[in-house]
């Protein structure tokens, strides 16, 4: 089972199991990081899910396609690592990945 660290944005952090298949949005739902409040459940069609994957991850993740991008213009402070955590697909291959969650925009 692959594990997620989020950094919350009070800088703690908390270390959680994600199912692989499910995204991370799921994964934080499911454990309570409350800033991710994932108002469309993830069809990617709000930013509430809004997160920064670490430096050292996001080459693993890949890039945001157009919609996701254009959904990311919503955000208060995007930036370069910035994505919707619905849009992420948990694998083996991304167990142990850093997200830093942000105070919440909604």
């Amino acid at each position: 089972m692959p594990n997620i660290t989020f950094i919350l944005p009070d800088e703690s952090i908390k270390v959680v199991d994600a199912i692989e298949g499910e995204s991370i949005m799921q994964a934080a739902i499911e454990n309570e990081i409350e800033e991710i409040v994932a108002t469309c459940g993830g069809s990617c069609s709000c930013a509430t899910c809004h997160c920064i994957i670490d430096d050292a991850w996001i080459g693993k993740v890949g890039t945001a396609d157009e919609d996701e991008r254009e959904m990311m213009e919503s955000t208060i402070e995007p930036v370069a690592n910035s994505r919707l955590s619905c849009q992420i697909t948990m694998t083996e291959e991304l167990d142990g990945i850093v997200v830093h969650v942000p105070e919440s925009e909604w």
